[in-house]
């Protein structure tokens, strides 16, 4: 359901771009396919499995939140 939300708001920094506040797993799919460096990893095909997962009901947001969040790290993305 593209209506979950997380508990806690992420904001990611992408380069050449404006911060953009994910607040849940509908969100991050957005950010994931629209504004990722093309480095993509492990993390980034976990993070879009799982965000498909948690909108599905097959895995919780906070799952989802957790996946995002290691997806950002690995593509070193400012967060705040």
């Amino acid at each position: 359901m593209a209506t979950e939300r997380w508990n806690s708001p992420v904001t990611v920094g992408f380069e050449g771009a404006d911060a953009r506040t994910v607040t849940g797993p509908f969100d991050a799919l957005k950010c994931l396919a629209d504004f990722w460096p093309t480095s993509r990893g492990l993390h980034y095909i976990k993070a879009r499995s799982t965000c498909r997962a948690a909108l599905d009901g097959r895995k919780s947001v906070e799952e989802a939140r957790a996946e995002f969040l290691a997806a950002a790290e690995e593509a070193q993305l400012k967060l705040h």
